[in-house]
Formats: C-alpha cells, sequence, structure tokens
C-alpha cells in the first residue's frame, strides 16, 4: 500500500499502474465495514464531482471525477455510471481517460448533452508544462451508443479571457432556441469569482465569451466552481461553490460551502437573474460541495451531490477508497423557497417496516415533533457512537451533532450543524441512513442535512425522546 503520495505517483500514466494493485486495493475494501448500500461510492480510490448527468439512448447516464488508484486528488478521468431507474446504478468503469496533448494532466469536471444521436461531453483539461504551471482547456468529445468516447483533439476554448486567471474550469454545456451556452467557473486576476458565459451556435464551435452571468451584487470570494443553471417551473436556479466567500455573505461552516440562488425570472440576452434571492446554502450539513444537474426531458431538475470536500481527509483513506453521492434528488420551488427531494424512484429501496429499537445499517427514519416542543433522536452503535438530532419547534431550531458519532475528522470545522424553520410549527422530517452517511430531509426538502460519519461498531439502534419514530429498512444494492 502506497504511504506516501509523490507528484509523480499521483500523475502516473494509467497504463504503468498493474492489474494487481487494483487487486490488492479492492482486497482491503473488501474487509471493511464501512462501505455503503444504496449510495454510489467507487470501487477503488477517489471519487469526487458529479460529472455529465444526462439522459441519453433511453438510461441515465452519470460521470464522476476518478482516480481510481488510491484516496488522493492525482489523474483525474471520467468514470461512467448508467441507470434505468435512477437508483441502481452500473459503474462501467473509467470512461474519458486523461493523457492526450489537450488533457495530459487529468480530465476534470465538466457536463454532457445529447446532440443528435450522440452524448456531447465538455469538460477542462488539466495541462500543466515542465515547471507545473497550469494552462485550462475546455475540450470536447462525443459518445456513441455503445458508450465509446472519442476525444476532439483541439481545445473548443483554448485559454482563458484576458484579464482572468488559469483558475477556469467546470463547464455546463446547456441548450436555449438555437444557441448552446456554457458556463465556466473563473477567477480574475484581482482575486474574485465570477461565472464566465460563451456561446456558439453548434457544440463544437466556435465558442465565444458573451458575459458574466449576473446573478448577484455580493463578493463571492477569490473563486467559483461548479456553476449549475437549472429551471424549476422556469425560474432559474444557480447552484455554485463560492471559495473565499465572506462570512456576511453566506454564513458557512464548512472550508467551502455550496450555495444557491433563485431567480424570478432570466433575462437570456444578458444572462442576468430578475430579482434574484440572496445567496443560501444549499445544503445545512457537513460534506456537501459540487452538486451538479440538468433539466431532464421528463420535466423534472434533477441533482446529484458529491458528498465529500476538498481539502479534506476521511477516515476510510486508508482503506484506498474516498467519498461517494448523495441520492438524486429533484427540484421543486414552494413559496419562493428551493426544496430537494429524493426522487421517487428511491421508494423501491424499501424493504419492511422495523418494530424494534434496532435498524439495518440501511434505514429509513421518518418521524415529526408537533408545536411548541422539543425532542431529540439518536442512532447509537453497540459501542456507543452516537449521531444525536435534537428539534425544537417552540424557537424553529434543528441540531444534528455528530461530536462522539465515531471515528474523528474535519473536527476544525467543527462536529454540529443547525438550521432554521419557522417557529411555533411542527417538524417534520426523513432520514436516510446508509451506514457510514446519512441524508436528513426536513419538511419535504425545505432543508437538508447532510454529512458522513465513521462508526466502529456495527450495529446501529434508535432512541427518541418525544417523538414517534417510523423505522423501515432499506434495500442493500451494492
Amino acid at each position: 500500500m502506497i504511504t506516501k503520495w509523490t507528484t509523480a505517483l499521483r500523475y502516473k500514466p494509467y497504463r504503468e499502474w498493474s492489474e494487481q494493485e487494483l487487486i490488492d486495493i479492492k482486497q482491503r475494501i473488501a474487509q471493511s465495514h464501512w462501505r455503503l448500500g444504496y449510495h454510489i461510492q467507487p470501487s477503488t480510490g477517489l471519487l469526487n464531482d458529479p460529472n455529465g448527468f444526462s439522459y441519453f439512448n433511453n438510461q441515465w447516464h452519470l460521470f464522476y471525477q476518478s482516480f481510481p488508484y488510491g484516496a488522493v486528488h492525482g489523474l483525474k478521468s471520467w468514470a461512467h455510471l448508467t441507470s434505468d431507474d435512477l437508483v441502481h446504478w452500473q459503474d462501467h468503469g473509467p470512461a474519458l481517460l486523461p493523457g492526450d496533448v489537450q488533457d495530459s494532466h487529468g480530465a476534470y469536471s465538466g457536463s454532457a448533452i445529447p446532440v443528435g444521436d450522440k452524448l456531447f461531453m465538455m469538460y477542462t483539461g488539466n495541462v500543466r508544462d515542465k515547471n507545473w504551471v497550469r494552462h485550462p482547456k475546455q475540450d470536447g468529445a462525443w459518445m456513441d451508443k455503445d458508450n465509446q468516447i472519442k476525444k476532439i483533439s483541439i481545445p473548443l476554448i483554448e485559454n482563458p479571457k484576458p484579464g482572468y486567471t488559469d483558475h477556469f474550469r467546470d463547464p455546463q454545456i446547456i441548450k436555449h432556441e438555437d444557441t448552446y451556452y456554457c458556463l465556466i467557473g473563473g477567477r480574475r486576476v484581482d482575486d474574485t469569482g465570477h461565472v464566465l458565459v460563451y456561446q456558439a451556435s453548434e457544440v463544437t464551435g466556435p465558442w465565444s465569451y458573451k458575459t458574466e452571468l449576473k446573478f448577484t451584487d455580493k463578493d463571492c470570494g477569490y473563486m467559483i466552481e461548479c456553476p449549475n443553471l437549472l429551471f424549476v417551473d422556469n425560474r432559474p436556479v444557480l447552484m455554485f461553490c463560492p471559495q473565499g466567500i465572506e462570512q456576511d455573505v453566506l454564513q458557512y461552516s464548512n472550508v467551502y460551502p455550496n450555495a444557491v440562488v433563485i431567480g424570478e425570472d432570466f433575462d437570456w440576452e444578458t444572462f442576468s437573474f430578475i430579482n434574484p434571492s440572496a445567496i443560501a446554502n444549499l445544503d445545512e450539513g457537513f460534506d456537501v460541495y459540487a452538486t451538479h444537474g440538468f433539466n431532464a426531458p421528463d420535466g423534472r431538475a434533477l441533482t446529484v451531490s458529491w458528498i465529500g470536500l476538498p481539502d479534506t481527509t476521511y477516515p476510510s483513506d486508508k482503506e484506498g477508497w474516498a467519498n461517494c453521492f448523495s441520492l438524486v434528488k429533484e427540484l421543486k420551488i414552494k413559496d419562493n423557497h428551493l426544496y430537494q427531494i429524493p426522487v421517487v424512484e428511491n421508494k423501491q429501496l424499501v424493504k419492511e417496516t422495523l418494530n424494534s429499537k434496532e435498524i439495518t445499517p440501511q434505514a429509513k427514519l421518518s418521524f415529526k415533533l408537533g408545536k411548541n416542543l422539543a425532542g431529540s433522536i439518536t442512532l447509537k452503535t453497540e459501542l456507543n457512537e452516537e449521531l444525536q438530532i435534537i428539534l425544537d419547534t417552540t424557537n424553529g431550531k434543528i441540531l444534528v451533532d455528530r461530536t462522539n458519532a465515531g471515528v474523528p475528522f474535519a473536527t476544525n470545522f467543527g462536529t454540529t450543524r443547525s438550521t432554521k424553520v419557522i417557529a411555533g410549527k411542527e417538524i417534520q422530517a426523513d432520514l436516510y441512513l446508509d451506514n457510514t452517511v446519512f441524508e436528513l430531509y426536513v419538511n419535504g426538502g425545505q432543508k437538508v442535512i447532510i454529512g458522513r460519519i465513521f462508526p466502529q461498531g456495527e450495529q446501529f439502534s434508535v432512541e427518541s425522546e418525544n417523538i414517534e419514530v417510523k423505522k423501515v429498512s432499506l434495500d442493500k444494492i451494492y
């Protein structure tokens, strides 16, 4: 097992790794009791940003940033997943491989859109020169109906626009009427973060700079990653990851937040949000970043989140794997507020109702607390490790505490998270547990709190105070 990851190891070409090295990683992973039952996870190595979420050839397609040889950030590829139901996913392994002149040091994040009888992918090619200076390229590739990928050898966008730095990445391609647009996260030379908009009449270009996306008058820190524009009931929703944003603009506790802005309408000519909301946290929990989605042909706005954070070490790293994805979520807007709801297809995961305190490692808990009450739910292992959820309807407060939930990690960013809902009203919530990941959906997805825990115990039980809990076991599909 590699214990010291040098730059040379991180960027060693895939062809130079032996099959035995992957076998060794899989053997270590097979001994882990931290693996997941129904969440997408890497078979080996690192999983980070979701990419290319799309519907093509009568299947759902989803890709993820992958470094299969260790739980570190190295020479990234796109691994490919397909699904017929947004719940059961088949992992086809590395699909978009780096190493050509336009992506010599990694096939980084991007998106995908069906064009004719093929799927077009747009992604950032990470290129480094001999002095390790970065030269980002926005690249393209085609995938046919047999899932065979052919890259375009000439970058679609060769260099950042003058006035912007080499922090220029994560293109999201969308189509409106007869024009293709892509949104790209960027950083100006004055160290401020922005979203750049390019346009083209054909996906292969030529692409030309149009404008910056106008969605707030606030300073968004020194960099914006993973911009993602969707439309919910014809209203624009921007999900993005601002790095270095000030706490007086957005209060957050993680190393970097995953943020959201909603507009009343959208001006396609100026690429402006009309009457944008304040910047808010997309997720109030511990570990969500780089949420990625698209407007599906069935009319739904669908998203999936990376449950993992940049610059963060997780206990499973030592086993040769790291991170996972959230459940696929549908976006809705109610009372001018964004709701995130696990897609209805997840109902097929339910196996049976549980009547004892003990629950399976894959479970869903549904509960509510009436007006002007306080109560709690505690998930506990046989080693007295616990995840605690405290509800207060009098003051409209919810607190999640993972302080004693197992092997500690990322403690410098705190071990509790809290959020507020309307005071004086009942709170209803659904908690999805999958061994080492939890997803808490409050009031039908009005607030979402997602995080990882790494208990060393293996058996969970549920204790509650003033709250009646409905417990069901969920299917283990991986």
